[in-house]
């Protein structure tokens, strides 16, 4: 599936308030579910010693899912396509890689 038919699909599911005018919630949402994941892995460290069961990877998989639904409705919220996005964001990291600046630190390296 390419990112803007995902982009686009997501949004027909998209329910809340002031929806094309509201980018707090897809924005809050972003963060509740990235703490989800963050919780998942903090148990799977206490518990499992960090070993990582197909159920786990399962669960993570749709954790990963809604953080994708909200990024998604997040740009859609901006009026920025998801495709835009991940172009961009691959030519940022091609770049650093090529100028030898993956590693450090700001944005603009």
């Amino acid at each position: 599936m390419e990112f803007h038919e995902y982009q686009k699909k997501s949004r027909k599911t998209a329910i809340y308030p002031n929806i094309g005018k509201n980018y707090v919630y897809p924005l809050l949402g972003l963060a509740g579910e990235t703490g989800e994941i963050f919780e998942k892995f903090k148990k799977l460290i206490r518990d499992n010693g960090g070993v990582m069961s197909r159920e786990f990877k399962e669960a993570i998989t749709l954790e990963l899912g809604d953080i994708l639904w909200y990024l998604s409705n997040l740009c859609s919220e901006l009026k920025i396509s998801l495709d835009e996005v991940a172009k961009k964001n691959l030519e940022k990291l091609l770049s650093r890689k090529e100028r030898g600046k993956l590693r450090g630190s700001g944005d603009n390296r």
